[in-house]
């Protein structure tokens, strides 16, 4: 059967695919799940940051993120500047500059956090966590990227698609190209929802 434009632009990259790497502190570990090319480093970038101790974080300049807690029983983040925000089960979330200070505290034994990170000049960037109950229907528009990340339970894309299903842990990634891209996806569980598009306009979302 002939691969569908659908398909091409769309994919879905296994848990045990995710590369693991260190911090660029050097610090902690990581789990990379997807990087977007860009002119010299990537323009936006998907991973799980295995955190084992306190320690601090990674300076970004340039680059806004969002972590998620994904398992754990909490993860503090104290700044530099004062500020501390607590990221609870079972899946509290922080958007914030990557070029402010700060460690992570561990409340109570390890986590694993999701992080989104995008550079703020060249792209946007929206999370969002969802139940999955019955079809959900994901619209992209030209230009803009989707990626879903499956928390828990089990899902499967439209047969239409060519993608094959999701089980938990694993994230797929639906580029719309020059036309509309529609997939649907179904199942029981839940969801992180990424949506990026390119950004002509320099704005800072996580100030």
């Amino acid at each position: 059967m002939a691969e569908s434009a659908q398909t091409a632009r769309s994919w879905v990259i296994p848990a045990n695919e995710y590369r693991r790497e260190r911090w660029r502190n050097q610090l902690g570990w990581t789990r990379e799940i997807y990087r977007s090319p860009g002119s010299g480093e990537w323009d936006w970038r998907l991973s799980i940051a295995e955190i084992e101790r306190d320690s601090a974080f990674s300076s970004f300049p340039g680059i806004d993120r969002e972590l998620v807690l994904l398992s754990g029983n909490g993860l503090r983040l104290r700044f530099d500047d004062g500020e501390v925000h607590e990221l609870q089960p079972p899946h509290g979330k922080l958007c914030f500059a990557g070029e402010r200070g700060v460690t992570g505290e561990l409340v109570d034994g390890p986590t694993h956090d999701f992080n989104l990170m995008w550079r703020r000049d060249r792209v946007q960037a929206e999370l969002w966590h969802r139940p999955l109950v019955g079809p959900m229907v994901i619209f992209a528009e030209p230009g803009a990227t989707w990626a879903v990340h499956l928390l828990a339970g089990r899902a499967r894309f439209a047969d239409d698609s060519g993608l094959p299903p999701l089980e938990r842990g694993d994230t797929a990634i639906l580029q719309a190209g020059s036309e509309r891209l529609r997939h649907v996806i179904e199942g029981g569980g839940e969801l992180l929802l990424v949506r990026v598009s390119r950004n002509d306009a320099a704005i800072a979302w996580c100030w």
